[in-house]
């Protein structure tokens, strides 16, 4: 007995991976580099009022980029201005900043751990809101009324943590680096040098990347 599937399946299938892991791609991509901007801003470099301000300047447009990949990417909706959808950007924008005053409060080793896991509660939340809001959205107000399943965000919430986790411990815990020679000609060398806060970028990236990949995949295919 054989098995014949529709062409037109296998291509939505495979369009609906390659619309996440791009999607995904891009969302860790623009997370990182806003996270870590605002990061070095108020974390890194001397706090000021005014490095606070583009740092808070930094995080928002960058957390309104990301929701904005996710909504297009699941509901092909580009207009994020709308109340509900900026909710969703305000939410994970202080999320962020929650998560390092958490840090600084408590401090050490111990701020880490309770930072990152009131991160994960909070990302857990945000994702599903982040959902909900873009598919009602997208049915056009006749599905508001209607329950909107959502997947449950833990494992990502928890993975998006832990890269946050990573980045604040290459920082605050760590002073080395890693050093590596190109080359060497007549006794001078010419060496790159890599301190631990890239890895922590790095580690940061990676899991944003895991998280958002799980999550639009289960979005797209339910």
């Amino acid at each position: 007995m054989s098995v014949f599937r529709q062409p037109s399946v296998l291509g939505q299938t495979t369009r609906r991976r390659l619309v996440g892991v791009t999607a995904a791609l891009s969302s860790a991509t623009v997370e990182t580099t806003a996270v870590g901007a605002w990061f070095v801003l108020v974390a890194v470099e001397a706090r000021t009022l005014s490095t606070a301000m583009a740092g808070l300047g930094i995080l928002f447009c960058g957390s309104l980029l990301r929701t904005g990949v996710f909504g297009v990417a699941t509901s092909d909706l580009v207009d994020l201005l709308r109340p509900r959808r900026l909710l969703t950007t305000m939410v994970l924008t202080g999320s962020w900043i929650v998560w390092l005053l958490i840090a600084e409060s408590v401090g050490g080793k111990r701020g880490v751990a309770v930072a990152g896991l009131s991160l994960a509660l909070v990302l857990t939340g945000q994702f599903a809101l982040e959902r909900r809001i873009f598919h009602i959205d997208a049915d056009d107000d006749r599905s508001a009324s209607r329950s909107v399943p959502s997947p449950p965000g833990v494992v990502p919430a928890i993975l998006v943590a832990l890269g946050a986790s990573a980045l604040l411990a290459t920082t605050w815990f760590t002073d080395w680096s890693f050093r590596t020679t190109l080359f060497t000609v007549e006794g001078t060398s010419l060496f790159v040098e890599f301190p631990a806060f890239y890895f922590g970028v790095f580690s940061f990236w990676l899991c944003s990347f895991i998280a958002q990949q799980r999550r639009l995949y289960r979005t797209l295919d339910p």
